[in-house]
């Protein structure tokens, strides 16, 4: 029994997540070991890198605990009520103790670490909406009672994490419950009446966004955008991306070499963080950014593929709120530093510091992973079995399949 559930792990999933939280915690020492230089990290080029460090430990203790733990737990109604209250309730705080950091108030201070709840609502979302979506497939089509109220819900929480003011999380989180949501079964007539429900949203709520506009697009947010259209003619707003761009270019083919980056000298801002990319381009040249890109597109497909496969509607809908979490976040971070789109702030995924990002991506893979091993056992063991009531299956049943 043992055995045939270890044979049923995806370790290539495993090896890839590894190698490229890896190859970030390298890129990391390498692109801040300047800034971190500097008399207010105590003049220590490690700072980042062993900070990064110790969240790559806690991450990887979070993988190992959510690629044992049987997935469906998350679906019982206790632990999943915990999950959204908990997220819900770190979110709120943030407004009463959160600590201010680059013009938002994102963060909760835990000793001399931060922690930042949008993070981790990220799954949250997906947990939920893959409950939610799989407990009412024998009636998804029913628009109000059905399809509504996890909208209202995702709703609330991007607009609790857009006034922090956090739009490139509140924009993440959006885009993943709209891929669930696509996913989750419903019929055309209910997609149109998503898509022309939020049309009439959009238009009803663009008066209160105008008004609250003053507060939320403060003249540094406002410059992102103004940056982003012409970055060469706008050279206070288009500063950093102007920057990101020569990185991009010096590199090359072989790039400078491992630790040679000139960008990283103050010219770049946030290198080791959402520009990181940056900087692996200006060092190891176009075979550094394949080498992460191809990992990441295999992590993705991996999931999706996983997500297919899977005969559990809530196991499927998890693994494609994962993946989606993902591509999605991977898209935004190298659009934003290649100019395609308005620079948010959002992290590359394994790769930029960030204890938060890398601990709730880590304790997502690990979910992606367990339901990857029950998909694999069912389709190896379980279907082939002559006796399917044998006790290893019924043990594996019990505490796999058929857990409440």
């Amino acid at each position: 029994m043992l055995k045939k559930i270890i044979k049923s792990y995806d370790y290539t999933l495993v090896v890839a997540v590894f190698l490229l939280c890896s190859f970030g915690l390298v890129m990391v020492y390498s692109a801040s070991m300047v800034i971190a230089s500097a008399p207010k990290f105590g003049e220590n080029p490690s700072f980042f890198f062993d900070r990064q460090k110790v969240a790559l430990l806690a991450g990887t203790a979070a993988f190992f605990v959510t690629m044992i733990l049987p997935y469906k737990i998350y679906a019982s109604k206790k632990i999943l009520l915990t999950i959204v209250l908990g997220s819900v309730a770190m979110l709120l705080l943030v407004f009463v103790v959160g600590h201010t950091a680059n013009n938002a108030q994102s963060w909760i201070m835990v000793g001399a670490r931060g922690i930042q709840p949008s993070e981790f609502t990220k799954l949250s979302v997906i947990i939920y909406l893959a409950a939610v979506y799989a407990k009412k497939q024998a009636y998804i089509n029913q628009f109000g009672i059905a399809v509504m109220p996890p909208i209202i819900f995702t709703l609330g929480i991007c607009m609790t994490v857009a006034i922090q003011p956090d739009f490139g999380t509140a924009f993440i989180i959006g885009l993943i419950a709209l891929t669930i949501i696509l996913c989750s079964g419903m019929g055309i007539k209910s997609l149109g009446k998503l898509i022309l429900l939020g049309f009439v949203t959009a238009v009803l709520l663009s008066p209160l966004l105008y008004i609250l506009s003053g507060g939320i697009l403060s003249e540094g947010r406002m410059g992102r955008f103004l940056g982003f259209m012409n970055p060469f003619e706008d050279e206070k707003n288009g500063y950093q991306l102007v920057n990101s761009y020569i990185a991009l270019g010096a590199g090359g083919w072989k790039g400078l070499g491992l630790g040679q980056s000139i960008q990283k000298f103050n010219y770049l801002p946030e290198a080791h963080t959402d520009f990181i990319m940056a900087i692996i381009a200006e060092e190891l040249g176009l075979f550094g950014v394949l080498f992460v890109l191809l990992l990441l597109a295999y992590i993705v497909l991996r999931g999706f593929q996983i997500a297919r496969k899977c005969t559990d509607s809530f196991g499927s809908l998890l693994a494609i709120g994962i993946s989606s979490m993902i591509a999605i976040q991977t898209f935004i971070n190298l659009g934003g530093l290649t100019g395609l789109i308005p620079i948010t702030g959002v992290t590359l995924p394994f790769i930029s510091y960030g204890g938060s990002s890398l601990l709730l991506l880590m304790a997502s893979m690990g979910i992606l992973i367990n339901v990857s091993m029950f998909t694999n056992y069912q389709s190896m063991y379980l279907t082939k079995e002559k006796q399917p009531q044998s006790q290893p299956a019924r043990s594996f049943q019990k505490n796999y399949v058929s857990y409440r």
